[in-house]
């Protein structure tokens, strides 16, 4: 039997393969996971009204916020693709999904940082919408886990520029990601 796990009767078939949920929240909200070093998650929640929803995407009150905004751009992901991994080495993303089902991934792969080698794994939707803050040289990227087409918005702290852009990229599905980085997207069917 799974520790921790008080069956209903004790002959129940497969007991033995059961996994105790945990949930990525505290009783009070909290994600129990170890964030990344200067990695911010906000939720944010829609606020009903007589003719929709209001949600706040972003405000500079919020003490995540920091830099002014210099540039906003929206990208689209398709149903079951994926955008990974891309890493900034000075500027900061501040990512909001606005459609769609998203599973936003970071990897600090960083020297020196407290969180060198950690994970944080967000499900973000407009039913469950977040500002998620990804410092500089952390990895990051998403996999549209929804039906429709995905809507994101970054506000990066740097505008781009075209002829020395800091984006850089390592493929999802390359060897090289697969040794660097301990998180494998899960595609469903292409």
């Amino acid at each position: 039997m799974v520790k921790g796990l008080v069956p209903a009767t004790p002959d129940v078939l497969g007991a033995d393969l059961l996994i105790q949920k945990r949930s990525a929240v505290t009783g009070t909200g909290e994600l129990r996971a170890k964030s990344i070093a200067g990695l911010v998650f906000r939720p944010t929640r829609p606020v009903a009204h007589e003719d929709g929803y209001l949600t706040e995407v972003a405000k500079t009150a919020w003490h995540e916020w920091g830099d002014p905004i210099v540039q906003v751009h929206i990208t689209t992901t398709l149903p079951d693709h994926i955008r990974a991994w891309g890493l900034h080495q000075c500027s900061t993303d501040r990512l909001f999904v606005v459609t769609g089902l998203v599973e936003i991934v970071a990897f600090d792969g960083r020297d020196g940082s407290p969180t060198r080698g950690v994970v944080n794994r967000f499900i973000v939707s407009d039913h469950n919408p977040a500002l998620i803050v990804v410092p500089p040289c952390v990895y990051h990227g998403w996999h549209n886990i929804g039906t429709i087409e995905a809507v994101i918005i970054n506000m990066p702290t740097s505008a781009y520029d075209y002829e020395t852009p800091d984006a850089l990229d390592l493929p999802w599905d390359s060897d090289e990601a697969h040794r660097t980085i301990p998180h494998r997207f899960q595609l469903r069917t292409r």
